[in-house]
Protein backbone atom coordinates (compact mmCIF):
# COMPACT_ATOMS: atom_id res chain seq x y z
CA UNK A 1 0.00 0.00 0.00
CA UNK A 2 1.24 3.09 -1.40
CA UNK A 3 -0.18 6.76 0.91
CA UNK A 4 0.75 10.38 0.64
CA UNK A 5 0.48 11.57 4.73
CA UNK A 6 -0.48 15.57 4.14
CA UNK A 7 -0.60 18.27 7.18
CA UNK A 8 1.19 21.15 8.74
CA UNK A 9 4.66 20.91 11.02
CA UNK A 10 3.33 20.02 14.89
CA UNK A 11 -0.03 17.72 12.90
CA UNK A 12 1.36 14.40 13.82
CA UNK A 13 2.75 13.25 10.66
CA UNK A 14 6.02 12.21 12.02
CA UNK A 15 3.99 10.00 15.20
CA UNK A 16 1.66 8.39 13.05
CA UNK A 17 4.25 7.63 10.24
CA UNK A 18 6.28 5.99 13.28
CA UNK A 19 3.26 3.75 14.55
CA UNK A 20 2.20 2.79 10.78
CA UNK A 21 6.00 1.84 10.49
CA UNK A 22 5.59 -0.16 13.21
CA UNK A 23 2.55 -1.79 12.84
CA UNK A 24 2.20 -2.19 8.93
CA UNK A 25 5.71 -2.78 8.38
CA UNK A 26 5.38 0.09 6.20
CA UNK A 27 8.40 2.86 5.26
CA UNK A 28 8.13 6.79 5.64
CA UNK A 29 9.50 8.49 2.55
CA UNK A 30 10.97 11.82 3.54
CA UNK A 31 12.64 14.15 0.35
CA UNK A 32 14.82 16.12 2.34
CA UNK A 33 15.78 12.79 4.48
CA UNK A 34 16.13 10.59 1.34
CA UNK A 35 17.97 13.45 -0.43
CA UNK A 36 20.56 13.48 2.28
CA UNK A 37 21.25 10.07 2.60
CA UNK A 38 21.51 9.81 -1.02
CA UNK A 39 24.59 12.24 -1.37
CA UNK A 40 25.48 10.39 1.30
CA UNK A 41 25.64 6.81 -0.04
CA UNK A 42 27.13 8.24 -3.43
CA UNK A 43 24.48 6.83 -5.62
CA UNK A 44 23.72 8.14 -9.23
CA UNK A 45 20.84 10.43 -8.59
CA UNK A 46 22.98 11.46 -5.07
CA UNK A 47 26.13 12.70 -7.03
CA UNK A 48 24.04 14.45 -9.16
CA UNK A 49 22.45 16.52 -6.51
CA UNK A 50 25.08 17.08 -4.31
CA UNK A 51 26.49 19.09 -7.74
CA UNK A 52 23.37 20.66 -7.85
CA UNK A 53 23.31 21.79 -4.08
CA UNK A 54 27.13 22.58 -4.14
CA UNK A 55 26.68 24.79 -6.83
CA UNK A 56 23.83 26.66 -4.24
CA UNK A 57 20.93 25.69 -6.74
CA UNK A 58 17.66 23.97 -5.97
CA UNK A 59 17.52 20.60 -6.68
CA UNK A 60 15.00 19.64 -9.59
CA UNK A 61 12.11 17.85 -9.97
CA UNK A 62 13.78 15.11 -11.88
CA UNK A 63 16.66 14.69 -8.98
CA UNK A 64 14.06 14.39 -6.72
CA UNK A 65 12.04 11.66 -8.77
CA UNK A 66 15.04 9.88 -9.34
CA UNK A 67 15.84 9.61 -5.65
CA UNK A 68 12.29 8.33 -5.27
CA UNK A 69 12.60 5.80 -7.60
CA UNK A 70 15.99 4.74 -5.97
CA UNK A 71 14.29 4.41 -2.91
CA UNK A 72 11.35 2.49 -3.83
CA UNK A 73 13.76 0.25 -6.30
CA UNK A 74 15.41 -1.05 -2.84
CA UNK A 75 12.27 -1.38 -0.68
CA UNK A 76 10.93 -4.52 -2.56
CA UNK A 77 7.58 -5.23 -3.72
CA UNK A 78 6.04 -6.23 -0.54
CA UNK A 79 6.66 -2.94 1.05
CA UNK A 80 4.12 -0.13 1.90
CA UNK A 81 5.43 3.24 1.42
CA UNK A 82 4.45 6.92 3.31
CA UNK A 83 5.54 9.58 1.23
CA UNK A 84 6.17 12.83 3.39
CA UNK A 85 6.53 16.18 1.49
CA UNK A 86 6.47 15.17 -1.69
CA UNK A 87 4.43 15.39 -4.30
CA UNK A 88 3.90 19.35 -3.33
CA UNK A 89 2.96 20.58 -6.93
CA UNK A 90 1.30 19.39 -10.16
CA UNK A 91 4.41 18.23 -12.25
CA UNK A 92 5.61 16.48 -8.78
CA UNK A 93 1.88 14.74 -8.82
CA UNK A 94 2.79 13.50 -12.23
CA UNK A 95 5.78 12.03 -11.49
CA UNK A 96 4.76 9.86 -9.07
CA UNK A 97 2.43 8.74 -10.79
CA UNK A 98 5.13 7.52 -13.50
CA UNK A 99 6.87 6.39 -10.43
CA UNK A 100 4.66 4.15 -8.98
CA UNK A 101 3.18 2.92 -12.35
CA UNK A 102 7.11 1.84 -13.85
CA UNK A 103 7.69 -0.30 -10.31
CA UNK A 104 3.67 -1.96 -10.33
CA UNK A 105 2.60 0.67 -7.34
CA UNK A 106 -0.50 2.41 -7.14
CA UNK A 107 -1.07 5.15 -4.87
CA UNK A 108 -3.95 3.57 -2.67
CA UNK A 109 -4.89 6.72 -0.03
CA UNK A 110 -4.07 10.78 1.00
CA UNK A 111 -4.41 11.12 3.64
CA UNK A 112 -4.64 14.42 5.63
CA UNK A 113 -4.46 15.37 9.14
CA UNK A 114 -6.63 18.75 9.58
CA UNK A 115 -5.65 20.97 12.41
CA UNK A 116 -6.92 24.05 14.13
CA UNK A 117 -4.66 26.67 13.72
CA UNK A 118 -4.99 28.16 16.94
CA UNK A 119 -4.94 25.13 18.86
CA UNK A 120 -1.94 23.85 17.21
CA UNK A 121 -0.04 27.46 17.91
CA UNK A 122 -0.81 26.93 21.37
CA UNK A 123 -0.01 22.84 21.41
CA UNK A 124 3.79 23.93 19.41
CA UNK A 125 4.66 26.82 21.34
CA UNK A 126 3.79 25.45 25.08
CA UNK A 127 6.35 22.34 24.21
CA UNK A 128 9.56 22.04 25.97
CA UNK A 129 11.79 19.04 27.03
CA UNK A 130 14.29 17.78 29.46
CA UNK A 131 17.93 19.20 28.27
CA UNK A 132 19.09 15.78 30.38
CA UNK A 133 16.84 12.84 28.56
CA UNK A 134 14.51 14.85 25.77
CA UNK A 135 11.57 13.75 28.25
CA UNK A 136 8.65 15.62 26.84
CA UNK A 137 6.16 18.07 28.34
CA UNK A 138 3.68 21.07 27.83
CA UNK A 139 2.75 24.26 29.43
CA UNK A 140 -0.47 23.18 29.63
CA UNK A 141 -1.00 19.47 28.59
CA UNK A 142 1.59 17.79 30.43
CA UNK A 143 3.89 19.85 33.44
CA UNK A 144 6.29 17.55 35.52
CA UNK A 145 4.98 16.19 38.81
CA UNK A 146 7.18 17.99 40.55
CA UNK A 147 7.61 21.46 39.55
CA UNK A 148 11.24 21.89 37.36
CA UNK A 149 12.12 18.34 38.33
CA UNK A 150 11.98 15.67 34.90
CA UNK A 151 9.55 13.27 35.93
CA UNK A 152 12.27 11.15 34.25
CA UNK A 153 15.51 11.33 35.71
CA UNK A 154 14.95 13.90 38.30
CA UNK A 155 17.30 16.80 35.91
CA UNK A 156 16.49 20.47 36.40
CA UNK A 157 17.55 22.02 33.03
CA UNK A 158 14.75 22.28 30.57
CA UNK A 159 14.90 23.47 26.87
CA UNK A 160 12.30 24.63 24.18
CA UNK A 161 12.81 24.92 20.37
CA UNK A 162 13.25 27.98 19.43
CA UNK A 163 10.87 27.49 16.60
CA UNK A 164 8.32 27.06 18.50
CA UNK A 165 6.84 30.46 18.73
CA UNK A 166 3.48 31.86 17.16
CA UNK A 167 5.02 33.53 14.15
CA UNK A 168 7.09 30.83 13.16
CA UNK A 169 4.20 28.19 12.99
CA UNK A 170 1.51 31.08 11.57
CA UNK A 171 4.40 31.33 9.03
CA UNK A 172 4.61 27.17 8.50
CA UNK A 173 0.57 27.27 8.14
CA UNK A 174 0.75 29.75 5.40
CA UNK A 175 3.22 27.80 3.43
CA UNK A 176 1.63 24.22 3.65
CA UNK A 177 -1.59 25.92 2.57
CA UNK A 178 0.24 27.70 -0.64
CA UNK A 179 1.88 24.06 -1.04
CA UNK A 180 -0.66 21.77 -0.74
CA UNK A 181 -3.44 24.03 -2.51
CA UNK A 182 -1.82 22.73 -5.88
CA UNK A 183 -2.12 19.08 -5.26
CA UNK A 184 -5.52 18.58 -3.28
CA UNK A 185 -7.72 19.11 -6.06
CA UNK A 186 -5.99 16.69 -8.20
CA UNK A 187 -6.21 13.27 -5.67
CA UNK A 188 -9.81 15.05 -4.61
CA UNK A 189 -11.28 14.34 -8.57
CA UNK A 190 -9.70 11.15 -8.07
CA UNK A 191 -11.44 9.92 -4.74
CA UNK A 192 -8.10 9.45 -2.77
CA UNK A 193 -8.49 12.21 -0.15
CA UNK A 194 -9.45 11.34 3.54
CA UNK A 195 -9.63 13.50 6.07
CA UNK A 196 -8.45 12.61 10.01
CA UNK A 197 -8.60 15.16 12.79
CA UNK A 198 -5.46 15.67 13.61
CA UNK A 199 -6.05 17.72 16.76
CA UNK A 200 -7.90 14.27 18.43
CA UNK A 201 -5.51 12.06 20.93
CA UNK A 202 -2.77 10.30 19.34
CA UNK A 203 -4.44 6.87 19.51
CA UNK A 204 -8.04 8.19 17.83
CA UNK A 205 -5.97 9.54 15.34
CA UNK A 206 -3.93 6.16 14.43
CA UNK A 207 -7.63 4.59 14.88
CA UNK A 208 -8.80 7.01 12.27
CA UNK A 209 -6.01 6.43 9.89
CA UNK A 210 -5.97 2.31 10.56
CA UNK A 211 -9.66 2.34 9.40
CA UNK A 212 -8.72 4.24 6.17
CA UNK A 213 -6.35 1.99 5.28
CA UNK A 214 -8.70 -1.17 6.35
CA UNK A 215 -11.41 0.50 3.55
CA UNK A 216 -13.55 1.20 7.01
CA UNK A 217 -13.02 4.87 6.83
Amino acid sequence: MNIILLGPPGAGKGTQASRLEDERGMVQLSTGDMLRAAVKAGTPVGLKAKAVMEAGELVSDEIVSGIIGERLDELGDETGAIFDGYPRTAPQAASLDTILAERGRTLDHVIELVVDEDALVERITGRFTCASCGEGYHDKFKLPAVAETCDQCGAHEFKRRPDDNEETVRTRMTEYRAKTAPILPIYEARGLVKRVDGMADIAHVTDAIEAILDGRG
